[in-house]
């Protein structure tokens, strides 16, 4: 029996000390002392942080990842949207009432111009006008003549025959009148106009000016280059393997250098129907929706054609960081004065240019918000901070 107690004494005193290691584990339970968990990882900026690193924090959206023809090209405006204006009259260039840029309507007046030959078709007008009066009332005498058996049939007929021809000269006069843009009814007056307008014939913007005051111009040169921005659309080249996928109505998902980060949206109106040799490609011209300002032509689009409806989740390529060989995202929660940002697994799929098709691994709340960029600064800023921070 002595022999067993001493045995067993070791056990006891094992027993023991468990026992009052669960008491000890328990007390500090009741007591209030939370347990030890695992630190939840995230990063967290500050306000003023987020600021300065332009985060743009969006819900998860989805897009056309699959089905579309990736196609290049750039923005261009159909040719009823551009002007070369020239005077149907040569003259001197003696004002000019526009710059480049300025913004004129059909009609408006962009310069005016003075000449001789100018006077010269306004007094042959008048002149023209007064011997066509002069020759109506002479036909009206020869014709009671004849109708009275008194007068010469001959005279009658050529009286009839020089008002007719000064009616055409009339009219001819009144023409050129007009397109040297002068209203023929102040000749009538006797006003006698020493310049006359070039006019714009588009609404649109002045493109270029090429002429000084005191310039002679000639007839049919070049003045002014007009362009109506507002017809702005996008002209892309599809190559000849995709030519059979394209059709009038899909859409065209773009973008270009002047707005980063932004897509835009055009329907197809037109598709060529003859090929460019270099390269051999086709023309698609689609007319831009919900169109931005300050649109120019001539600017790069990198373009993407639906070919089919087939959309996915995704997020821009700068939302998504790769990490010991698995990629994450960040979900971004606004606490207080700062954001809290925590990875979130994903799974990538197709790359769509600056998209990425994402998968998650678990649901999430349909309004949960996303950090839209900076991913790889976020991991950073958690690697750094992790073990000095827990929820």
């Amino acid at each position: 029996m002595k022999f067993q107690t001493i045995y067993m004494l070791p056990f006891l005193l094992l027993l023991s000390c468990g026992e009052n290691g669960k008491k000890e584990g328990n007390q500090k339970e009741e007591a209030g002392e939370p347990a030890k968990t695992e630190a939840v990882k995230e990063a967290m900026l500050s306000q003023q942080q987020f600021d300065v690193l332009d985060m743009k924090i969006d819900s998860l959206t989805t897009r056309l990842m699959s089905g579309y023809v990736q196609a290049n090209g750039e923005l261009e405006v159909p040719p009823q949207s551009e002007a070369t204006v020239t005077p149907v009259i040569g003259g001197n260039v003696s004002s000019i009432v526009v710059i480049e840029g300025d913004e004129v309507q059909r009609g408006d007046v962009l310069a005016y111009i003075e000449h001789p030959e100018i006077i010269e078709v306004q007094t042959q007008y008048m002149n023209a006008l007064n011997s066509l009066n002069y020759q109506e009332k002479e036909f009206q005498r020869q014709k009671k003549l004849y109708e009275a058996g008194v007068g010469s049939g001959q005279i009658f007929q050529r009286a009839e025959a020089e008002l007719e021809s000064l009616k055409g000269q009339v009219a001819g006069l009144k023409a050129q009148l007009q397109q040297l843009n002068i209203n023929p009814e102040t000749i009538r007056n006797g006003n006698i106009q020493q310049r006359i307008p070039v006019r714009s014939p588009i609404d649109g913007a002045v493109q270029s000016v090429n002429i000084k005051t005191g310039q002679f111009v000639q007839a049919q040169s070049e003045m002014f280059e007009l362009i109506n921005t507002k017809d702005v659309h996008v002209d892309l080249m599809v190559f000849e393997k995709d030519v059979a996928k394209v059709e009038k109505g899909q859409k065209v998902y773009f973008t270009i250098e002047s707005l980063p980060g932004t897509e835009l949206t055009a329907e197809i109106i037109s598709v060529s129907k003859n090929f460019e040799q270099d390269p051999k490609a086709v023309h698609v011209h689609a007319e831009i929706i919900d169109r931005p300002e300050n649109l120019v032509p001539g600017m790069y689009v990198r373009g993407r054609i639906a070919v089919d409806n087939q959309r996915t989740t995704a997020l821009p390529e700068s939302a998504i960081v790769r990490e010991g060989g698995k990629f994450y995202a960040f979900t971004a929660e606004e606490e207080g004065d700062a954001w809290s940002f925590r990875p979130i697994e994903v799974i990538t799929g197709t790359n769509g240019g600056e998209w990425v098709e994402v998968k998650l691994l678990k649901d999430l709340p349909e309004d949960t918000r996303f950090a839209y960029n900076n991913a790889y600064y976020l991991m950073a800023e958690m690697q750094k901070g992790e073990g000095g921070h827990s929820h």
